[in-house]
Order: structure tokens, then C-alpha cells, then sequence
């Protein structure tokens, strides 16, 4: 009996979930109010307020699944035989699909960039994944592929927020079906800066991270 509870309670909090994000994701924290979020999921505000006590609460919780999307990808790019380079441009494509398509992702994003009108302290949602990148690019380096003076750590918070800087403006020009599209122009320009020159017949340096 107390497993059917449990997964009762655990569907019901999914289902409010999913409901708060489809609504954040199309109008905004501000627009939205608990009993939108009661409507849509088709339970009470009460049941709202039993399993996320706030509006507040519901927001944090929808961004830290939200961008939990982008760690949990990349388990599927840890194939040894595929460059780190090339693992890394083809995980930062699942991601611009998640912010196009998946609304937990899109809601996270928006919630982030809203952030400042949330009276709560929201996840970090970019630590997990600059440590994703920065270990992607250490193995570039260490397979003698990362240009000379590429440091991983450094690199990595940069293309983080260079790339989520990118898909915002991206979507708020040109609609999230452009994401993937442009996200070739951007991978054009920046990838060759990363890239070592194969004219250099230098052995990698070992650098600080």
C-alpha cells in the first residue's frame, strides 16, 4: 500500500511538473499563476501547494530538471574511439534539440534567464555541465588534438556560456527551429580555434587546467 502511495505522489508531482513547464516555457514566470498550473495538470491548487509549497518552489524544481538534461547526455559520448572533439560538437546538438523541443528544458532556460523576477535562489544549472566539457577537452588535449593554448577548464566555462548565449538569442531572432541550423555556423567559427593546427609537429604540452 505505501508503494502505490509513493508512486501516486511521485506521478502526481511529475504531472505538476510538466504542467508548470509547458506554461513557464510559453508565457513566463509572471504570467503564470498557481491555479494556471492547477488547470493544466487537472489537480487542485491544493495538491500544488502539498508538493511544492510555492510558486517559488515549483520554478526551482522545473529548472533543476530542466538542465539536468544536459549532464545525463553525456554518458553517450564517452566512446574512446570517437574524438573528444567530435563527441563534444555532437553532444552540443542533443542539447540545442532539448532546448528546442523538450518543454522541461525550454522552461528551464526561460526560468534562468527570468531569474532576477523569482523570489528564490534558482540551481546553478551550468556547473555539472562546464565539467562535462572541460573533461572532453582535457582528453582532446591529452590526445594531442586541443590547440596549443586551448586550457580546458578556461575553454570550457567559455563555450558554456557562449553556447547558452547563443541558442537564447537564436530562439528570441529566429524561433527554436533554428537552433540546430544556425548552431552549424556556430560550430564554423568556433571549432577551428580549438582544433591544432595539424602543421604543428610539436608534441602536446602538458598546461594548467
Amino acid at each position: 500500500m505505501r508503494t502505490i502511495l509513493q508512486e501516486r505522489a511521485r506521478a502526481t508531482r511529475r504531472s505538476l511538473l510538466e504542467a508548470a513547464a509547458c506554461l513557464f516555457a510559453q508565457q513566463g514566470y509572471a504570467s503564470t499563476s498557481v491555479n494556471d498550473i492547477s488547470a493544466r495538470s487537472g489537480r487542485t491548487s491544493g495538491s500544488v501547494y502539498f508538493h511544492y509549497a510555492s510558486k517559488e518552489g515549483i520554478a526551482q524544481a522545473v529548472v533543476r530538471e530542466g538542465f539536468a538534461t544536459w549532464p545525463s547526455l553525456v554518458p553517450r559520448y564517452d566512446d574512446p574511439s570517437v574524438p573528444p572533439l567530435e563527441r563534444l560538437v555532437a553532444l552540443s546538438y542533443d542539447i540545442a534539440r532539448a532546448l528546442a523541443e523538450d518543454s522541461l528544458t525550454r522552461a528551464g532556460a526561460r526560468l534562468w534567464a527570468e531569474r532576477h523576477t523569482i523570489n528564490a535562489d534558482l540551481p546553478d544549472p551550468f556547473v555539472l555541465w562546464t565539467t562535462a566539457v572541460t573533461r572532453l577537452l582535457a582528453q582532446a588535449r591529452a590526445g594531442g588534438c586541443l590547440a596549443t593554448g586551448v586550457r580546458p577548464a578556461a575553454a570550457a566555462r567559455t563555450l558554456v556560456r557562449a553556447f547558452y548565449g547563443f541558442c537564447t538569442l537564436t530562439e528570441a531572432l529566429e524561433g527554436s527551429h533554428a537552433l540546430t541550423v544556425r548552431l552549424s555556423d556556430w560550430w564554423r567559427l568556433t571549432l577551428p580555434a580549438l582544433q591544432r593546427d595539424p602543421r604543428d609537429g610539436h608534441a602536446p604540452t602538458r598546461q594548467a587546467m
